[in-house]
């Protein structure tokens, strides 16, 4: 691809989807023979929004008459404790028993098709590949692409497609898609909840789900071991006032052997990064989480100073403005020290 050409890929991704490919994806769902079979894949060690839009959005397809369904994310086919009381998991299966030829594959919540891992080659093999995202490095890999990096979360633009549909939201539906927005926006806290996010928590709400409930499930309940594991790695982290173009750095790192140790399972590190990003002389927060030797899954955020998308970018990752991550490879030392590297010069324009 040209410079210029990925110019206008980037301008068009910002712009959010046309009106042409929002009636496309409507068409593709509308034309599904009965007997067709659906593969609805999220990414790899999925969060609130991908499962719970994923989910949603199955049963939304359910009640459009679609029940040849499967629902699946690549890797062990563990479902983190905070979402297992979600509706619908019933569609889940293992990436191992999902449908190798389906006639359609959605996917959501992925920013490129590496998050889809084994489950990446499923594009090929189906006829058509529809991709329902927000983040604004997603390149477009799918036959027909909604990827909108104004959304909040996936839930706003799955909703959207299944009002389009004509599909009415039930108490099973709204409490998926609740649950994706409120693990994406922070519980309301971050920069993209705007005036239409509230909207649409309000009509999730008039479906008689209970916020408070789920609240207490999804953000509130943690095992012990998990707590005590916090506070260890809380006690490593480390301050860098001057990275970042002196808008400084916080970081810390959990290992395998601290998850075995405290024999917790690694969907629990997911919330390490706000105990970590309310350091008030950092803009920028980063927690690397291992997940083999010499292997970390890195997640990043910003105040507002700092372009971490850009860092996530250089180094192999992707994902918005403010939040951002990479697999990042060598010891913690050697992924902080690329991370340094990258944080300078990525200060938004008018901070600088």
């Amino acid at each position: 691809m040209t410079a210029a050409a990925g110019a206008q890929l980037a301008a068009a991704v910002d712009a959010g989807p046309a009106e042409a490919d929002w009636a496309a994806a409507e068409a593709l769902i509308r034309a599904l023979p009965s007997t067709s079979r659906v593969l609805l894949i999220c990414h790899v060690n999925p969060d609130g929004d991908a499962l719970g839009s994923m989910l949603g959005f199955g049963l939304g397809l359910r009640r459009l008459g679609v029940h040849r369904l499967q629902a699946t994310f690549p890797g062990p086919p563990e479902v983190p404790d905070p979402f297992r009381g979600l509706p619908g998991l019933e569609l889940l299966v293992p990436a191992s028993a999902a449908d190798p030829a389906p006639d359609l594959v959605i996917c959501f919540d992925a920013a490129s098709e590496s998050r889809l891992g084994e489950l990446a080659g499923r594009l090929s093999t189906a006829p058509a590949a529809l991709v329902l995202d927000h983040h604004a490095s997603n390149p477009g890999f799918g036959t027909v692409n909604l990827v909108d990096p104004r959304a909040a979360a996936t839930s706003v633009v799955a909703e959207q497609l299944l009002a389009r549909l004509g599909v009415p939201l039930d108490r099973a539906i709204a409490e998926c898609l609740y649950v994706a927005l409120t693990t994406d926006t922070g519980s309301f806290r971050f920069e993209a909840t705007t005036p239409a996010v509230h909207q649409l928590a309000a009509r999730l709400l008039a479906t008689g789900i209970s916020p408070g409930d789920i609240s207490r499930r999804v953000f509130d309940t943690r095992p012990f071991g998990a707590v005590r594991l916090f506070g260890e790695v809380l006690g490593r982290a480390r301050l860098e006032p001057a990275a970042a173009d002196g808008r400084g750095l916080v970081w810390t790192f959990a290992t395998l052997d601290d998850l075995a140790r405290h024999e917790q399972r690694p969907y629990v590190l997911e919330a390490l990064i706000d105990s970590v990003r309310c350091t008030a002389e950092a803009d920028v927060s980063c927690v690397l989480k291992q997940t083999a030797p010499d292997e970390w899954a890195v997640s990043m955020r910003s105040k507002g100073a700092v372009n971490v998308s850009r860092v996530a970018v250089a180094l192999g990752g992707g994902g918005h403005t403010f939040a951002a991550g990479f697999t990042g490879r060598g010891t913690a030392e050697q992924v902080i020290e690329a991370i340094r590297g990258e944080l300078t010069g990525a200060l938004l324009a008018g901070d600088a």
